[in-house]
């Protein structure tokens, strides 16, 4: 059974990222495993709202059929006082035992923890070790964050691989709605009208009905040949 592992700063980043890909995956027959690197936790956040966002987390990876979720619980925003070979260890260690062939990590957006995470996932995705084994690494964009990058003073999110959801729109809403404590309402850019405009947008730039847009990292022949 080939293996997916998608990294997600905070619970609900692999929701709004990816969420159709992850359903597109696991009802094609692949092990989808979810490592959530950091909580709603205190010392910024209550541990009733840390117990709420990982409690969502779970009922929306339930509904896009993931098989493993993992929460590190690390305390949101505050990812820098790790010492950066502890951090890259942590994300290491996973990767080393899910041995994933699909990689999916979170563009290096406004957000510092995303910038963090991203870094740590380039470490653990290099060519050596169990890395060798990852057919296809790529970065996906979360509403919001990824778009509030400085033009040309920040990397832009320039998608070059995009995936049709148009059978899996409808679980990724319904995924997201899990969500309550996390959503805005319209016009909102973490609302469900928001990332449904994103995904039909996105669907437009690739001749689909609705489509999660990705970049492509690295990519080996073996997928195709």
């Amino acid at each position: 059974m080939k293996k997916a592992l998608i990294i997600a700063p905070h619970p609900d980043d692999e929701t709004l990222g990816v969420g159709g890909t992850i359903k597109r995956l696991s009802d094609s027959g692949i092990a989808v495993s979810v490592l959530t690197v950091a909580a709603h936790m205190p010392p910024l956040y209550s541990a009733k709202v840390h117990e709420t966002t990982v409690r969502e987390a779970r009922a929306a990876q339930n509904i896009l059929g993931v098989s493993e979720g993992i929460f590190l619980d690390n305390p949101a925003v505050l990812l820098g006082d790790i010492p950066v070979p502890e951090f890259n260890k942590m994300i290491g260690e996973h990767v080393d035992r899910i041995r994933p062939d699909i990689l999916l990590m979170p563009y290096y957006d406004r957000h510092i923890d995303h910038r963090m995470v991203f870094d740590a996932c380039m470490v653990a995705a290099r060519p050596v070790g169990s890395g060798t084994n990852i057919k296809l690494v790529v970065a996906y964009e979360t509403i919001s964050e990824t778009h509030w990058n400085a033009p040309h003073i920040e990397p832009n999110f320039t998608p070059n691989f995009f995936v049709d959801i148009t059978g899996q729109i409808d679980a990724k809403i319904e995924a997201m709605s899990e969500f309550q404590s996390q959503l805005h309402p319209f016009p909102g850019p973490r609302s469900v009208e928001a990332l449904r405009a994103l995904a039909l947008f996105r669907g437009s730039q690739a001749g689909y009905g609705y489509a999660e847009a990705l970049h492509i990292i690295r990519m080996g022949a073996e997928l195709f040949l």
